[in-house]
């Protein structure tokens, strides 16, 4: 609950047909919002139901408050508005502090007076758990891991020996941070040997880690998330890679190994990335895009095919296969009327 001057200040907006003292309880869709609640417009798509929307307020643009039926909180940025507004109604985690019987915890892991090591949780010898730390049911914090101030892990989050996270991480349940990476050595015989994986993972301030999320040790050298990275559920992150302060990754994506990602990146959903390539600072890649090089300039990148009616891709396709064919066939025509100019 908030009044809508709190949210202007929070959210640096301006009211517009606004009474400060408004006070809303939650926040919805501009199509299903209903009296006493705020709202957004952040995309073109749903300005079709901004005419008939019935909310308490709309956050929204400059150019969207002209045709806005209802009092209007106008952002230069409505999108970093409304998630600055919608922050005063996420509930707040009350896990307390302490440490659940059911938990274990090495006699040798430190931990701050103020951290919760919740249910079934296991903490394994010099472990360092910080101040205000919330560890959620599950989950395993390996030998001489650190987890820094106000970090929380939601729950069967695996945290792996000597893994460092820093202050303000969040991870989402079923991440693993700190596994082996996949590195292997065929012998002469046509056998795998593992090679040992020595490095660690060390991870910055204010990461956030989604559901399912793995990232690997290092080989030799640590793994690196620093500050302020975005990832979403369901990424690979191998061996080695460096990625870059406040860059984010969409669900799906795959690094391999030794990769380095510059800084202000994004990476749109399923992208892979091949081993030991690096991308510039402020680099878009655009989702389903494989990445084969490195990329030394920022700006938007993409590849691969966007999806089309089945009969008109088998076209497409066969005249895939016919292209070098094509290539020949026009480089010999190139080179007979070159010959015949010439004579």
């Amino acid at each position: 609950m908030a009044t809508l001057g709190e949210i202007a200040a929070v959210s640096d907006t301006r009211l517009q047909g606004c009474d400060a003292a408004t006070v809303v309880t939650g926040v919805a869709p501009l199509n299903r919002a209903e009296p006493g609640q705020l709202s957004f417009l952040t995309h073109a798509r749903y300005r079709q139901y901004l005419a008939d929307t019935r909310a308490s307020a709309v956050i929204l643009s400059a150019e969207d408050a002209a045709d806005c039926p209802a009092p209007a909180l106008v952002a230069d940025n409505p999108q970093v508005a409304y998630a600055r507004a919608a922050a005063l109604f996420e509930p707040a985690v009350q896990a307390g502090a302490g440490v659940h019987p059911t938990a274990w915890v090495s006699p040798d892991a430190r931990i701050a007076p103020d951290a919760w090591i919740g249910p079934q949780c296991t903490v394994e010898a010099g472990a360092v758990i910080g101040a205000g730390a919330v560890i959620g049911p599950n989950c395993v914090i390996g030998e001489r891991a650190e987890i820094g101030e106000q970090t929380r892990l939601v729950a069967q989050v695996t945290v792996c020996h000597r893994v460092i996270l820093g202050r303000r991480v969040l991870v989402h349940p079923g991440a693993v941070i700190g596994s082996d990476g996949f590195g292997l050595a065929l012998d002469r015989g046509g056998r795998w040997l593992k090679i040992a994986q020595l490095g660690g993972v060390r991870v910055g301030d204010d990461v956030e880690i989604g559901a399912n999320t793995t990232i690997d040790r290092g080989a030799l050298e640590d793994t690196v998330i620093e500050d302020g990275v975005k990832l979403d559920n369901q990424i690979q992150i191998a061996h080695n890679v460096r990625i870059g302060a406040h860059t984010a990754l969409a669900g799906c994506v795959g690094i391999a190994g030794s990769v380095r990602i510059g800084r202000h990146c994004m990476l749109g959903g399923g992208v892979g990335v091949a081993g030991h390539l690096e991308i510039a600072d402020r680099v878009q890649i655009t989702g389903m895009s494989l990445v084969t090089q490195s990329i030394s300039e920022p700006g938007a990148y993409s590849s691969g095919l966007a999806v089309e009616p089945n009969r008109t891709w088998n076209k497409i396709s066969a005249r895939l296969r016919r292209l070098d064919e094509l290539f020949r066939r026009v480089a010999a025509l190139e080179k007979t009327s070159n010959q015949d100019g010439s004579t």
